[in-house]
């Protein structure tokens, strides 16, 4: 093996080590912000559960009753939708990140391909029809598949999105409906 190829192989191991960090520190960065979303929503549930507590506690009337837990119940149901919009948006935010980081990862391996491809073309141009043609059939089904691959996850995170939707209106149309009406 020549030096040139070391320092290839170096090269290429530290650019692995680069992305594999990245994809580290990513996956660090969404659990901390996961935890500060659960330890706030956490903390909003138990100090809305003291509050209704204390106020059903002093109902006086049991026709009271009904009221207080119907007025209750709406500002919950919005924190249980505002948790879920920022679980949600959380989660798209590190796919989105992950895609790019892999998308540049692929981008540059397939430059490199092509590179060696160009190499051994130059180097033994008899044997290197066969490769070349090999390797570019070869650059060209994982161009696909990649493109394959990114396409369904940006239909994955549409149809994530559209569900959510969904299901935040359907759950404030059933808090309002929950709502005492003055």
């Amino acid at each position: 093996m020549s030096t040139i190829d070391l320092e290839q192989l170096a090269e290429s191991q530290k650019a692995n080590a680069q992305v594999m960090m990245t994809l580290v520190r990513t996956a660090f960065h969404g659990l901390e912000q996961l935890s500060a979303l659960n330890l706030a929503a956490s903390r909003e549930l138990f100090n809305s559960t003291a509050s209704g507590a204390q106020q059903l506690l002093g109902v006086k009337d049991p026709k009271d009753l009904g009221n207080i837990a119907g007025s209750l119940a709406r500002p919950n149901v919005d924190n249980l939708m505002e948790y879920s919009r920022s679980l949600y948006d959380l989660a798209a935010n590190m796919q989105r990140e992950i895609t790019s980081v892999m998308e540049d990862q692929y981008s540059s391996m397939r430059h490199n391909a092509s590179g060696l491809i160009e190499k051994v073309g130059v180097a033994n141009p008899i044997s290197s029809d066969v490769f070349g043609a090999a390797m570019k059939q070869m650059m060209t089904a994982s161009s696909t598949a990649f493109e394959n691959i990114s396409q369904m996850a940006k239909q994955m995170t549409d149809i994530v999105d559209t569900n959510v939707k969904a299901v935040t209106n359907a759950t404030a149309q059933a808090a309002a409906a929950l709502t005492p009406k003055k």
